[in-house]
């Protein structure tokens, strides 16, 4: 979940909100690539989730990187949630898991530089304590009573609100972990045709990095389950956006959405303003019940573009959301994926090439299909295995046209980071896969094994 937005001062014309999202338009030379991926901790004796307080616990591992690691710290309300160093950030999704928000970056060497050397840092402090992470789409055994509510006002509002809307809201802000990518865009055309090629292709990520197999304690039928969750959250604010396909889409169509997105706060002078549920329509004009006459800034703004949660957002950036978090090597992979689709001109021209026929009828198919059957999902004629065959040779031919090298120059770009996904076309087999087969073969239905197997 986002922090807090800032710097952005009143806003006098409607169209200042569809400028907010142009200003984040880039020359190629200053695209950069920003990875975030998400874990969940637990106590190594109890397997149990780990508290915000206490001997193990959530605030240990934020003291443990703040005075071991050079961490600066970030608190609300006298509470530390979160830490800042060199343009990345960690803090805290609403039932404790961890997240890495990394530095914008150049290449992806740079950011899985970054993945390696915070994950180290986190195993440091996490052994000396007796705790552990793990990569996971969602939490395999704990149910929402065994999950810890952060002390975040953001969340606060949330829990309440999620209950009213959808039935997964709370299992979503608990028992999820993702990875994501960032990446810019040059124009607005370019946005176009990025969102496009981003939400068609959502589902081949899910099914690639599908890694949630299991819930409260058994196989619960999906490759994906956070992907099911999120499918079932708040209809106002998650989908595929068909709006982005249709002729005219650019900037200020998805201020329109964006504007009706319901509410969940205003933030000001440290604290989270109950607007659940309210309009920023009504807030424009100064009739905002919580805020009565008072009206936004771009600040505001900002931190409203943080609750719409499609499975690719823009702000001034765009948002890649559609795949679950997963063993080390494939935090890595998510961004090779899509940066070898968008950064180079030539992929991402074959990228759209390959799903401008699709309707929104195949579109919601395919991310359906993704969560319940992985690589074996059929839609319409569509194989997901030989499309996720396609596309990943599509990033790769992208990642070889950026040819940018690594490791002092002797590896002469970024394929090898798709390694995990080619393995992966190759056996038919994606992490949830061999999930369920170690859970029927060796562990005998015993799922307390996951945890020292598969953590960091």
């Amino acid at each position: 979940m986002s922090i807090p937005q800032s710097g952005g001062g009143p806003i006098e014309r409607h169209e200042q909100l569809a400028e907010y999202l142009a200003d984040g338009c880039k020359p190629k030379s200053e695209w950069r690539i920003g990875t975030e991926h998400e874990k969940f901790g637990y106590c190594k004796e109890t397997l149990k989730p780990l508290p915000y307080e206490g001997e193990r616990s959530i605030l240990a591992v934020l003291q443990g990187l703040r005075d071991g690691h050079g961490w600066t710290p970030v608190e609300e309300a006298g509470k530390l949630i979160g830490l800042e160093k060199d343009g990345a950030n960690v803090s805290l999704e609403p039932g404790g898991q961890l997240e890495l928000s990394g530095a914008p970056l150049e290449t992806i060497h740079e950011t899985c530089d970054e993945v390696n050397a915070h994950l180290r840092d986190v195993k440091d402090i996490a052994d000396k304590i007796g705790v552990g992470f793990i990569g996971l789409g969602a939490a395999p055994i704990w149910k929402h009573e065994d999950m810890p509510l952060m002390p975040k006002g953001r969340y606060v509002l949330m829990n309440d609100y999620m209950e009213k809307v959808g039935d997964m809201g709370r299992a979503m802000m608990r028992r999820t972990c993702t990875v994501q990518v960032n990446i810019d865009f040059g124009s607005e055309a370019d946005m176009v045709q990025k969102l496009r090629v981003a939400l068609a292709l959502q589902p081949v990520a899910t099914a690639l990095f599908a890694n949630s197999p299991f819930f409260e304690g058994k196989p619960n039928g999906h490759k994906s389950w956070r992907s099911y969750i999120w499918r079932h959250l708040d209809d106002a604010r998650t989908g595929m956006l068909p709006f982005v396909f249709e002729d005219g889409f650019g900037f200020e169509r998805y201020v329109e959405y964006a504007l009706d997105v319901p509410m969940y706060f205003v933030y000001r002078d440290g604290k989270y303003i109950d607007a659940l549920g309210m309009s920023f329509r009504d807030f424009l004009q100064g009739k905002l019940p919580a805020l009565p006459g008072e009206t936004p800034t771009l600040s505001d703004w900002a931190d409203h573009l943080t609750t719409a949660f499609p499975e690719a957002r823009i702000k001034k950036f765009m948002e890649m959301r559609g795949a679950d978090g997963g063993p080390w090597r494939r935090l890595c992979a998510l961004p090779a994926f899509w940066v070898g689709l968008t950064y180079d001109q030539s992929a991402l021209d074959a990228a759209w090439d390959l799903v401008k026929g699709w309707d929104a009828e195949t579109r919601e198919g395919l991310r359906v299909a993704a969560a319940q059957d992985g690589l074996q999902a059929q839609v319409g004629g569509i194989n997901m295995h030989d499309l996720a065959r396609e596309v990943v040779a599509i990033a790769d031919s992208g990642l070889k046209a950026r040819a940018r090298p690594g490791a002092g120059g002797l590896v002469p770009d970024e394929t090898h980071f798709l390694n995990a996904l080619k393995e992966s076309i190759q056996s038919g087999k994606v992490p949830a896969d061999e999930l369920l087969e170690d859970y029927h073969g060796d562990w005998q239905g015993d799922l307390t094994r996951i945890y020292p197997e598969y953590s960091y």
